[in-house]
């Protein structure tokens, strides 16, 4: 009783630390008095747990002690921050930035943010070697990849060419992968780009004899797949483009043309002009729809202007003849009631080819296996002879109809383009072909099927495999002594060829699939009926039919190479495209992060 009481008067008695004692820890401990006297003993500190009135803004001593720049937390930060600037295309200052800086403190004070330049040579690149190891090996478990190259250039005029790989997964999902992205310093030869893509392929241990490439209609790029004797697909998307910008430059709708881009260019220009022209859109009760101009490399933006003007048509025509607008647009006048019909003629006329196009940018559904059916329905769209049309439209699409007759010529890319459909089981009755080439392609089909047959011929074969399964006979000493001369089961041996055949038959009897629906579900329910032809689709309906998908992702190097960021590097242009496009973040944050999808 002594002792406690002698503890408690103690703790009564600790005084606070002095005032010469600056320091704010110094709060939450306290001294004794030296007996008799007022002064403080100074050779032992007592730590007071429970102090009254601490600042709402005083920090702990949790707070205060800084996370080691080792520790599983202040990693797992520094990885989060390295994935949050190349997934959502920040620059490396963002760490710089007071505003974030600021929110990382909050979020966790302990933490210490690193300079940009261990994100930018450290954190980032390491993240890099990561993904590109899952990407890798994910490429090695397929049955075949195709690639796309095309070239681009940057706001700080630097040429680069990117490739994109494309590849069936064993559940049936077409997946895309951005390869890689290299500054090419060299002029674009064929050679030179031969080279690339041989070095593409040897880093990423492709096969060189089964590589599919998919490019523009260039060139160099065309006298590139010749001299490195790769399969060759010409991008569709690039065809049509070629075709519709030789219809648009005709006399008549390049006129036409000109004249609704200086209506749309002057509302453009003009304030007052816009201003009336909403007012008018709400009096019409129009949708608040703003004009558009096109744009000299993109064919498809001369069609979308014509549409709008069309829609807004009438909002146009009040805007111009009201005061405000004629006395700062005197010379500008509407389209006439000719101009207007030949609009809507070359409208028409042109939508084919942007459904086409439409079409043909899809990503997650095969598009190769489509090029043949719809180049041959818009040949027959766009031949003469249809009753009713104006001489303006036979114009167009004579242009269009010679331009893309000139495409797919060759035995090589017919044979591909039809091989690829008739995997297709939405297209494999083949209806736009003639007879003769209904045969060539059969038997085509019918070697490709039978070269994915890996297996030796079966020598003992069951042919009435199918029904109930027979029950397990008892072993008896008749069995035992006449079981091998007499036997109720007739065999016949098949031969690789036989298994290819009867397959391929089994194939093409069975309903096509509507036009609605994903080939690729289908395919995955019917890859144990078809083994020989599954693997045959995943080699061909893998290829894409366009190049779109690099031209996506110029898009994005846009965002990243910007005029603030011109002077990154090549080697951290490729790393952020990668990270951008490659890497998978959960939303629900129950996996690990940084896998591939």
């Amino acid at each position: 009783k002594a002792n406690k009481s002698l503890k408690m008067l103690c703790l009564f008695n600790i005084q606070p630390a002095p005032s010469s004692f600056k320091a704010d820890v110094w709060a939450h401990f306290g001294f004794y008095n030296i007996d008799g006297k007022k002064e403080i003993d100074k050779t032992h500190v007592i730590f007071q747990p429970k102090v009254k009135n601490i600042p709402g803004d005083q920090c702990t001593l949790h707070q205060c002690c800084k996370l080691p720049t080792n520790s599983e937390r202040a990693k797992k930060i520094t990885q989060s921050i390295a994935c949050f600037i190349s997934k959502d295309l920040r620059p490396y200052s963002v760490v710089e930035n007071e505003g974030f800086r600021y929110m990382l403190k909050t979020v966790e004070p302990r933490y210490a943010i690193p300079s940009r330049r261990l994100f930018a040579e450290k954190a980032i690149p390491l993240l890099y070697e990561e993904t590109k190891k899952k990407v890798a090996e994910a490429l090695k478990k397929a049955t075949r990849v195709a690639l796309i190259c095309d070239a681009w250039t940057s706001r700080a005029v630097q040429s680069y060419v990117t490739f994109t790989a494309h590849y069936i997964r064993d559940n049936w999902e077409l997946e895309l992968r951005v390869l890689q992205t290299t500054a090419i310093n060299e002029s674009h030869t064929a050679a030179h780009i031969k080279e690339n893509i041989q070095s593409v392929a040897q880093e990423w241990q492709l096969t060189t004899t089964d590589l599919a490439i998919v490019t523009d209609n260039a060139a160099n790029m065309l006298a590139a797949a010749q001299l490195g004797n790769f399969q060759h697909v010409k991008c569709f998307a690039h065809n049509i483009s070629l075709a519709a910008q030789r219809a648009l430059k005709l006399l008549s709708a390049s006129r036409l043309l000109g004249k609704i881009r200086r209506i749309t260019g002057f509302f453009h220009r003009s304030a007052t002009a816009n201003h009336v022209f909403k007012q008018k859109q709400k009096l019409l009760e129009l949708a608040p729809h703003k004009l558009t101009t096109d744009v000299a490399t993109r064919w498809n933006s001369a069609l979308d202007m014509i549409d709008r003007f069309l829609e807004q048509q009438s909002a146009i025509c009040a805007a111009l003849l009201s005061a405000e607008v004629r006395k700062c647009g005197a010379g500008i006048c509407t389209l006439d009631e000719i101009d207007v019909a030949n609009a809507e003629e070359v409208a028409a006329a042109l939508k084919p080819l942007k459904e086409a196009t439409n079409i043909m940018s899809e990503e997650a559904t095969p598009t190769l296996s489509v090029i043949a059916p719809l180049h041959a329905q818009l040949l027959h769209e766009t031949k003469a002879g249809f009753c009713g049309e104006t001489a303006l439209v036979q114009e167009i699409k004579q242009a269009i109809h010679e331009d893309l007759a000139k495409r797919y010529t060759s035995v090589t890319e017919k044979n591909m383009l039809h091989i690829s459909s008739s995997l297709d089981p939405r297209f494999k009755t083949l209806p736009f072909l003639s007879q003769d080439e209904l045969v060539d392609c059969v038997f085509v089909f019918f070697y490709g099927a039978l070269m994915q047959n890996e297996e030796p011929d079966i020598p003992n074969e069951v042919l009435d495999d199918e029904g109930p399964p027979v029950p397990k006979k008892r072993n008896t000493s008749l069995l035992n002594l006449l079981g091998k001369t007499f036997t109720n089961v007739r065999v016949v041996p098949k031969s690789a060829g036989t298994r290819a055949e009867e397959e391929m038959k089994k194939y093409l009897e069975t309903p096509s699939l509507s036009l609605s629906e994903d080939p690729l579900n289908w395919w995955r329910s019917q890859d144990t009926v078809f083994p020989l032809l599954a693997k045959l689709a995943q080699c061909y309906l893998c290829i894409p039919g366009t190049s779109v998908a690099a031209e996506r992702v110029f898009s994005t190097a846009g965002d990243i190479v910007t005029a603030q960021r011109s002077m990154l590097t090549p080697e951290h242009v490729d790393q952020l495209l990668f990270l951008q496009k490659n890497m998978y973040i959960p939303a629900d944050g129950k996996k690990k992060m940084f896998t591939i999808n």
